[in-house]
Parts: structure tokens; C-alpha cells; sequence
């Protein structure tokens, strides 16, 4: 297939290629929502063994929009959720499988009680409907966010950069192929086909309400523009500030281990560390080596006196780095004191995503996670387990760190909204 001919031959007339995809998605997410469980099932495994089948091609065309970025000079952190290999390609097939192996969630009761009067009332699961997804430079989301609203009953509306064009038009293709297999319409999981950035303006406005639900995968940019423009709900996804707070009843070996797990495993994802807070009371016998192991790892560090001071090679850090997302090898490292410090400095600096705790003092480790008010807490644990499919849920379409609806991984599950059933005999209302 010749994706460019396709995306350069699209329909100029923006606004109504953008209705039809709406019109289409909404007609799909209608024959989705009444779906058997089992004819969504075979979609996604479907879509998985076609990726597979497809994962040259895929790795071809992905070369290709990796060649392209760089030429570009964008960042590193970018290419890195850009890049797809013949490892991502295999988990991204598997993580479509895994989403297929979930239990259906529409249809759940969540609740039934009843009335006085002898009314059944159930309250139960079903679809949001459509959800537009907009994203940059990870085509892996692709195959995630299509695979998840598939899951739940909900179409797709897929707009991904025009980075990473290349390879998700090759994804969403298997995508379709799944969809087809199973006797499902093709527009369940659409793909917008055009780089224009005009067509992002489009998905806000609602598609003339055939848009239920907008969910932003990106840079802070993207996600202020989506929040400032949307006129239908965003799961909100703010950047991931997120802290690793070094208690004074912490072990330092394990601290140590957390640390750069959670820093250096991979930096460009929203769960990586971006600042170190250490408590004042274990500065003598922490702060040093914690730099150290970081500096010695390769990771760059921007610190306050007290960081400066614990070793040479540590540079100023600004009042903009502690709000800092970096997505790099570079870390901001400072001394608070006590508890309350590290909570006041998250509070002030942070982005409600994810916060950790390393402390062996149980009682600091209930209030840490009882107070910092952000979507995921942890105690002594690497904050990159943010992460849907390391919670189980089959993989993720983001990171919510809103409060409404959804927080925290945004899994099937938290794709379903619920409708009310009331069952009666008869009775009416005096």
C-alpha cells in the first residue's frame, strides 16, 4: 500500500472529511456497543497476528519516520517513543492479545438494589461511545488505543503526528484487517489520514457531537491546546513531574535501586523520575551517595546547595527545574525537610501524576500516600510501574490526572461509562 499517496490524496475539503469519519465512527460505535464479547475477541486477535504478519513492513515504513525525525534534530526522548524494533513490534501484538484476554467490560452490574416499592434498579456498564484519540510520535498508541476502545465497546478516532504517520498507517491497516475479520465495520477504529493540523481543531470542536470523549497523548503543548479548545470532555493527561521522596527511615540500598530504575530504565516516559527530594534528617548518609550513583550512571544532575555541595559535578538548578518534565537523562535533587517538606514541595511543583515514598516507617509511608494528592502514590516502589499494563489492565490509552471520571491508568474499564436499568411490575408513581 502507498500510505503517502493516501495521505497526500486525502479530501481537501477538511471539514467535511472530518464529519464523514465522525458520521462513520458514530454508526460503528453503535453496532459495537450490542457486540458479543466473542466478536470482539476475535478482532483483536485477529489485528495482533496480522500485526505480526505485517511487523517488516511495520519496522520498514517506521525507519523510515525515524530517518525523517532525526533529520529534524528533534529530541532524543522523542525518537525513543518514535522508535519500533522488531521487540516493540512483538509486544505490541502481544499487548493487543492480552487486551483481547480481559473480561468484557460492558454489560457489568455494578450495583443493583431495590425500592420500597418493589423497583428493580441495576446500574450497569456500557460504552462512552466514540473517543477521539490525539497524539504524538508514539505509534504503538495505534495499536493500544484502538485496541482498548475496541475492548470496551467504543470507536475510535484516531489522529497520530505526522512524525509517525508511516508506520501507524501500516498498525491501524492490521488494525482494520482484524475488524473485518470478525464482521465488524472498518470505521470502529478510524484513522485520520492527514497531517494537517487543522484537523486536530476539528476533533475538539466535537465532530458535530459524534465526539464523546477526547483523550491527549503528548507534549505539554498538546495537552494545554486539547484543554483550552475541547468542547466535549478530555480525559486530562497533564506531563509527568514526578517524585521519588527519600525518607529518613529509608534504606539506602534499596533507595538506591528505586531510584535509578525509576529515573534510568527509560526516561522519556510519563512515569520516569524527574526530581529526587531527600529528607534533611538522612543527608549525611544519603544525599551523597544517591548523586554519585546517578552522575556515575550518566544522569545529569541540577541541585540545590546541599546537592552541590554532596558532589562537584552537580549544576545549579533553577526555579523552573523543579517543575520540570524533562524525558532526558537529567534530574533535579533537592533537600526538604522532613515529610512535610517533600509534601509541600510536590504540592506546590507537582503534576498530580506520580509520587513515591522510600521509607521503611510504616506510619510515614500511610500519610505520604493518604495526603500527596496525585493519581498514583507508591511506597518503595519505581515510579515507571505507572503504567496500565503493569497494573493489569492490558495496557493504557494515558496517564489521567484529572479527578473526573477516570484517574490514573486509563484502562478498558475506566472506557465505559454506566446507564441505569429499572425493572418493574407495573407500578407507577403516586
Amino acid at each position: 500500500m502507498n500510505h503517502l499517496k493516501r495521505i497526500e490524496g486525502a479530501d481537501e475539503n477538511l471539514a467535511a472529511l472530518m464529519a464523514g469519519i465522525g458520521r462513520a465512527a458514530r454508526a460503528a460505535a453503535r453496532v459495537l456497543a450490542t457486540a458479543p464479547a466473542e466478536v470482539k475477541t476475535r478482532a483483536l486477535n485477529a489485528a495482533a497476528a496480522a500485526i505480526r504478519a505485517n511487523a517488516g513492513a511495520i519496522e520498514a515504513a517506521n525507519a523510515q519516520d525515524y530517518a525523517a525525525a532525526k533529520a529534524k534534530g528533534v529530541a532524543g526522548s522523542f525518537l525513543d517513543r518514535l522508535k519500533l524494533d522488531p521487540a516493540r513490534i512483538e509486544a505490541m501484538a502481544r499487548g493487543i492479545e492480552e487486551v483481547a484476554a480481559l473480561p468484557d467490560p460492558v454489560g457489568r452490574v455494578l450495583a443493583r438494589f431495590e425500592r420500597p416499592n418493589g423497583l428493580l434498579i441495576e446500574r450497569v456498564a456500557v460504552p462512552l461511545g466514540v473517543i477521539g484519540i490525539i497524539y504524538e510520535s508514539r505509534p504503538a498508541v495505534t495499536a493500544d488505543a484502538g485496541a482498548l476502545c475496541l475492548k470496551a465497546g467504543d470507536a475510535a478516532i484516531l489522529r497520530g503526528g505526522s512524525e509517525s504517520q508511516r508506520s501507524s498507517a501500516i498498525i491501524h491497516d492490521c488494525l482494520v484487517a482484524g475488524l473485518i475479520e470478525a464482521g465488524l465495520p472498518p470505521a470502529a477504529i478510524s484513522r485520520v489520514p492527514v497531517a494537517d493540523r487543522a484537523a486536530v481543531g476539528e476533533m475538539l470542536s466535537g465532530l458535530n457531537g459524534d465526539i464523546d470523549v477526547i483523550v491527549p497523548r503528548g507534549g505539554k503543548s498538546l495537552v494545554a491546546r486539547v484543554q483550552n479548545e475541547a468542547k466535549v470532555p478530555v480525559f486530562a493527561h497533564l506531563e509527568g513531574v514526578v517524585h521519588i521522596y527519600v525518607d529518613r527511615a529509608a534504606d539506602l540500598g534499596k533507595a538506591t535501586k528505586i531510584l535509578l530504575n525509576a529515573k534510568l530504565r527509560r526516561t522519556g516516559v510519563c512515569g520516569a523520575a524527574e526530581t529526587l527530594l531527600v529528607d534533611s534528617a538522612c543527608a549525611a548518609t544519603h544525599l551523597a551517595p544517591l548523586v554519585k550513583t546517578l552522575l556515575d550512571a550518566g544522569c545529569a544532575v541540577r541541585g540545590d546547595a546541599a546537592a552541590r555541595a554532596a558532589d562537584p559535578r552537580v549544576t545549579p538548578a533553577s526555579e523552573a527545574d523543579w517543575s520540570a518534565e524533562y524525558l532526558d537523562a537529567i534530574i533535579s535533587v533537592r533537600l526538604v525537610d522532613g515529610i512535610d517538606g517533600a509534601i509541600a514541595h510536590i504540592e506546590a511543583y507537582g503534576s498530580h501524576h506520580t509520587d513515591c515514598i522510600v521509607t521503611e516507617d510504616p506510619a510515614a509511608a500511610a500519610r505520604f500516600l493518604a495526603e500527596v494528592d496525585s493519581a498514583i502514590v507508591m511506597h518503595n516502589a519505581s515510579t515507571q510501574f505507572a503504567d496500565g499494563g503493569e497494573f493489569g489492565f492490558g495496557g493504557e490509552i494515558g496517564i489521567a490526572t484529572g479527578r473526573m471520571h477516570a484517574r490514573g491508568p486509563v484502562g478498558v474499564e475506566q472506557l465505559t461509562t454506566f446507564k441505569y436499568r429499572v425493572h418493574g411490575e407495573g407500578q407507577i408513581r403516586p
